[in-house]
């Protein structure tokens, strides 16, 4: 036998699904911006938070750039450091938030895109 739902087990299931709807309907465009600011971020800095990183970026809405970092992580090219610090996002009341580096195989990708963007300019 299954168990029911309570009213706000509901509600939250019913939230959930449209945040994740949500997600999933940004952009190839949305996705390349927040890759291209972790590689330039990631280049440039040895660690870097999502903090640093809305500070580069258009509003995305909720969720996409957390879920974006995510797969970045999967990917391999960005990795916890396991140090976090404090959101500055007024809605989050501070709570803690990763630091992230930068793989081997995110610097490898950054140093060919810039070795391209060069390239490309120099032609």
């Amino acid at each position: 036998m299954t168990r029911r739902l309570s009213v706000a087990e509901r509600l939250a299931s019913t939230e959930k699904d449209a945040l994740l709807d949500n997600i999933t309907q940004h952009s190839e465009w949305d996705r390349f911006l927040v890759e291209q600011a972790v590689l330039h971020f990631g280049e440039k800095h040895l660690e870097f938070s999502c903090n640093q990183l809305r500070e580069l970026l258009p509003d995305l809405g909720p969720g996409f750039l957390g879920a974006a970092i995510n797969s970045l992580r999967t990917a391999g090219i960005i990795a916890h450091t396991g140090r976090m610090v404090p959101s500055t996002q007024a809605n989050t009341h501070g709570h803690r938030i990763a630091l992230w580096t930068l793989t081997h195989k995110g610097r490898r990708i950054a140093a060919q895109r810039r070795h391209a963007r060069t390239r490309k300019a120099a032609a």
